[in-house]
């Protein structure tokens, strides 16, 4: 089976294709369940030009057999409980007391950290479009309709890309419409129908819904100057997102191990954050899509470090020759492998190189290249990364150029703790800002 949707952004965009008569209106709210229905979310109500927020649900699961769901309790105080699960536990009232004392702390948690200070919105009398990245058994939705029902909405619509074709015909019975762009009959898991259905961070469900709620400046300036670009490596073909902040003097090439740059969600928000600091990001696909499915099943052209690296340094001549960027210095912001490949790069066109970010990359696996390395490089670790931040530390002891290893304490390999990946998109956007300025 191949997957339908790339990512959820483009996921997010075809679902507002089918949701185009809730554009433009007053009443419209679109919200998101966190955190992988937050990215989806935020592309519907972008199309429609409505309001987007999360509505938080906390399943209250029974002791001991967690996946049954004695209820949840929801955004704005509400709870909703499943009866006949209640009478089959011992001692009901006291265990859901407990366990919606737990979910209750996790919930105003999680309110406090995605809205950052700002009000719900009142749903009372408007119409509601509940948006998630896919339906498995569709409890959580079930949960969400409900609460959304006892705080008065108006009218309900759950939008997802995909779901069991069963849940989706039972969703159709709760909410007033259902678009579910995919609903098979034999459906294994959501992850499945999507090409990178990688994590979703509470960083990026914060950036998100800030950058929904202050859609001016920022993102209409970005929006100006991004395009897609189609780069020759050789006789392949390449492509990528191009995004020119005004007043950009350099350019940081995006170096992803599994090749897709592009698609990454945490890649995203990196640049997103070197985009506001005035430098100009290239987030393009090492790999192409033949490639790409190809490593999907084996993992081994992200490991080929000189493929990566001899697309990169393909990419960085095509920047060079572009009248938009001939001019700017360059940096890589290498992940995983990709870090390994930045540097090898690195080397082989020391001259065009201004820095080098590495994100819990693997720069041991540059071999040799490491002691050629000319350009400055940052080398960022999560501090629970054990076996990486060992890697890195040998990686360091081998090069001879201006290199720092900053390890980002409590963080894990894929820096989704809170403000993990806040603090590595500032590291790289001081590092690059340090060693790329104006000359």
């Amino acid at each position: 089976m191949e997957p339908r949707f790339a990512n959820r952004t483009e996921a997010g965009r075809l679902l507002a294709e089918k949701l185009g008569k809730y554009a433009d209106r007053n009443d419209v709210i679109v919200l998101g369940l966190p955190r992988g229905g937050v990215p989806v979310a935020f592309e519907v109500a972008k199309r429609l030009h409505a309001p987007l927020d999360v509505f938080i649900v906390r399943k209250l699961g029974v002791p001991g057999f967690e996946e049954l769901a004695a209820g949840a309790i929801a955004s704005g105080g509400v709870q909703v409980l499943n009866e006949d699960v209640m009478r089959a536990i011992p001692h009901a009232h006291e265990t859901i007391e407990l366990l919606i004392a737990r979910e209750k702390t996790e919930l105003q948690r999680r309110e406090e950290l995605y809205r950052q200070g700002r009000c719900a919105p009142e749903v009372r009398r408007r119409t509601i479009i509940l948006v998630d990245d896919g339906l498995a058994t569709g409890a959580t939705m079930r949960a969400a309709v409900t609460a959304l029902r006892q705080r008065g909405a108006a009218r309900i619509v759950a939008a997802v890309p995909v779901g069991p074709w069963e849940t989706c015909a039972e969703m159709k019975e709760m909410a007033d419409e259902t678009i579910c762009l995919s609903a098979p009959k034999f459906f294994q898991a959501v992850g499945q129908h999507y090409q990178d259905f990688s994590q979703t961070s509470d960083a990026e469900v914060r950036e998100l819904l800030s950058s929904a709620a202050n859609p001016g400046a920022v993102e209409s300036e970005r929006q100006q100057h991004m395009m897609e670009v189609q780069i020759h490596a050789g006789s392949n073909l390449l492509f990528g997102n191009l995004t020119i902040p005004n007043n950009a003097h350099a350019l940081v090439l995006f170096v992803h191990g599994s090749g897709s740059s592009r698609n990454s969600p945490r890649n995203q928000f990196v640049a997103r954050t070197l985009n506001n600091g005035g430098l100009a990001t290239l987030l393009f696909d090492l790999l192409t899509p033949e490639e790409e499915a190809i490593d999907l099943r084996t993992r081994e052209h992200r490991f080929n470090i000189n493929l990566l690296a001899e697309r990169l340094v393909h990419a960085t001549k095509w920047a060079k020759e572009q009248e938009p960027t001939r001019g700017f210095q360059i940096g890589y912001f290498g992940s995983s492998t990709g870090g390994a490949a930045a540097l090898v790069a690195a080397t082989e066109i020391p001259q065009l190189i201004g820095a080098v970010v590495s994100r819990g990359g693997r720069p041991d696996l540059a071999g040799d290249a490491l002691q050629k390395v000319q350009a400055p490089t940052l080398l960022i670790v999560g501090g629970n990364d054990d076996i990486v931040i060992e890697l890195n530390e040998m990686a360091r002891d081998r090069m001879r150029c201006e290199v720092k290893l900053e390890i980002v304490a409590g963080a894990t390999h894929l820096f989704e703790e809170p403000g993990a990946l806040e603090q590595v998109a500032k590291l790289a956007s001081d590092w690059f800002s340090l060693h790329l300025g104006p000359k």
